[in-house]
């Protein structure tokens, strides 16, 4: 097992960064994730309609992050978003809008 601190690769030629972190990503607002997730329910709608459910607990979950101000319910995020992804098929706009959703919330 090697010790040396790789950090975040930049690259085939930058391997670390000496322990400082360089990255520009930044969360989305709750606005844009509460889009996102109307997206995905309105793609479940006609892909998958037997997953509407899930799409509608993570809609929950964000319209009462927003009506009480504490941050969205991770756990029920992450468990509807796992039972898309195992049932969406590749290439469909339903995992894509899952992978957003998972890579916003950093699950």
């Amino acid at each position: 097992m090697s010790t040396y601190p790789f950090g975040d690769v930049n690259g085939p030629a930058d391997h670390g960064d000496g322990g400082r972190r360089r990255s520009t990503y930044v969360a989305p607002d709750l606005e844009t994730l509460m889009d996102v997730a109307d997206q995905l329910t309105e793609t479940l709608r006609t892909e998958y309609p037997q997953l509407l459910s899930c799409g509608e607990i993570i809609q929950g979950e964000l319209a009462q992050s927003a009506d009480d101000g504490l941050p969205p319910n991770r756990g029920r995020i992450r468990s509807a978003l796992e039972t898309i992804a195992i049932a969406a098929s590749a290439g469909t706009g339903s995992l894509a809008f899952t992978r957003q959703l998972t890579t916003a919330f950093g699950l």
